[in-house]
């Protein structure tokens, strides 16, 4: 597993050139790689999460595509279309940004509901259908999404089936003040940024992705998994009857499907062969946060997500 995982170590070093701090976010983006899920960033502009991305997919040999969401985009600048050509009196296909292995969805909420459920095909068939043809997505394939909390004049907000397909919603918070005063040298007193090298090519992520499906997962560690999940949807049966009118829906299987994954690809980059509670305590908030729904009255109380996460988790027998 250390050997394995080798280049996970390299992959850290090259980013610690351009990134500052956001140690979570970094880890966060890894976890989706490692275990084929798609990743929704969340934050207010400017706390790198579009370098990150970028800054990802530099370390590693593989085809990076980035596409800036508007609302006039159409489905077609993203998946591609057909194209006449006249002289042999035929049509061709122009693949899209799409076919490449990262794609950095740029301010997502931007896009109407048309070119959303475009992008969900690829995300979920992780295939593109143009014209009556169907065309593969080559592996590794990963979308990665931003969005920005704050400005929700002319967005189209996400559809709750759509966030469901992002195996992991990150928030991104403001760095430290520390942190804050290295970004500001950074950026201000050399004038040749860093340059990121490949250090993994996309075979090794490919194999890393096998290696976590193998990472053990004892059946104690699955009946807390699902003793999570489940109480977010029958809160009464675990001595939560207080979140009963705050919980609008909860988890669905892909909750507990994706947190089981991503608490191995957290063991996974702390080299170790099997998952411990504390795994999939340390990602159950990136999983669950977007697949809670909460009630007006949870609301109108200023109860949020990450609340009714604690207090399921403090609830929830640790085996």
């Amino acid at each position: 597993m250390n050997h394995a995982a080798g280049f996970v170590s390299r992959i850290n070093d090259e980013l610690s050139k351009v990134i500052v701090g956001q140690q979570t976010m970094v880890e966060r983006l890894m976890i989706g790689m490692l275990s084929n899920g798609h990743v929704l960033l969340e934050g207010v502009p400017g706390l790198a999460k579009t370098l990150a991305i970028k800054s990802l997919s530099q370390t590693i040999h593989a085809q990076f595509s980035r596409i800036q969401f508007t609302p006039d985009l159409l489905p077609a600048d993203v998946i591609g279309t057909m194209i006449y050509n006249q002289s042999k009196n035929e049509f061709y296909v122009r693949k899209g940004p799409i076919f490449a292995n990262f794609i950095l969805a740029d301010e997502i909420n931007r896009a109407p509901a048309k070119v959303q459920s475009a992008l969900l095909e690829a995300m979920q068939e992780r295939q593109v259908t143009i014209g009556d043809a169907s065309y593969k997505l080559q592996e590794p394939f990963l979308v990665l999404a931003t969005q920005n909390p704050i400005e929700q004049e002319g967005t189209y907000p996400l559809p709750e089936a759509q966030v469901d397909r992002f195996m992991l919603k990150v928030v991104v918070g403001y760095p430290s003040k520390t942190e804050e005063q290295l970004i500001i040298r950074q950026n201000t007193q050399g004038l040749v940024a860093p340059t990121i090298n490949a250090v993994a090519s996309a075979s090794e992520i490919i194999a890393a992705k096998e290696l976590v499906r193998q990472v053990y997962v004892d059946e104690k560690i699955e009946n807390y998994i699902l003793d999570i999940v489940f109480a977010t949807r029958f809160p009464e049966k675990y001595n939560l009857q207080k979140l009963k009118p705050l919980i609008g829906f909860g988890g669905s299987p892909r909750a507990s499907i994706n947190l089981t994954l991503a608490a191995k690809a957290y063991a996974f980059l702390n080299k170790r062969g099997y998952v411990v509670p504390e795994d999939v305590r340390n990602v159950c908030k990136d999983i669950l946060r977007h697949r809670i729904g909460l009630t007006y009255e949870a609301e109108a109380e200023n109860i949020n997500v990450e609340n009714v996460i604690d207090e399921i988790l403090k609830a929830v027998m640790v085996p």
